[in-house]
């Protein structure tokens, strides 16, 4: 049985799984996929963990949905990923023609949403496709987890 959830909620959910990203060493990012209210993919960094440069969350996530839905298109999905995707991320979001990307913390170093490529511009996206997005959903819970952690880390390395 389907609940409507609310936006928050996935965004909480993908915050779960930042944490867990968190608990072994990764950049704490998380994502879910949504598809008619209901959660079909979990992900969390795993670079580190898989040696892989391309082992985002949002990546992880959009392979196991598009494994789940024996698809590559994710038609009226949508993503909920705890930091602005980069443009690796954005471009595989915009290819895999989800429907609408929900983001936490702004990345102003390499997000490619709204603060740098402005890949997903709807007004200027150069793809035959269109994502729709929100920004800042549960901003400061996502900020705050990625702040602690880079303030662990740069204890540790000194």
């Amino acid at each position: 049985m389907n609940k409507n959830h609310s936006k928050e909620y996935y965004m909480k959910q993908a915050l779960k799984q930042a944490k867990k990203a968190y608990s072994i060493d990764e950049v704490p990012i998380g994502a879910v996929i949504v598809k008619n209210n209901e959660i079909i993919s979990r992900a969390y960094n795993q670079r580190e963990k898989n040696h892989k440069s391309t082992a985002h969350s949002e990546i992880i996530a959009i392979e196991k949905a598009c494994k789940k839905l024996n698809s590559w298109r994710l038609n009226n999905c949508e993503i909920y990923v705890t930091v602005e995707p980069c443009p690796m991320c954005a471009g595989a979001i915009l290819n895999s023609r989800m429907k609408k990307v929900y983001f936490g913390a702004l990345d102003e170093k390499s997000g490619a949403v709204v603060s740098n490529l402005h890949m997903l511009d709807l007004d200027k996206t150069f793809c035959n496709h269109k994502v729709e997005y929100e920004s800042e959903l549960l901003k400061d819970e996502c900020q705050d987890l990625l702040k602690d952690f880079f303030s662990k880390l740069r204890e540790r390395n000194k």
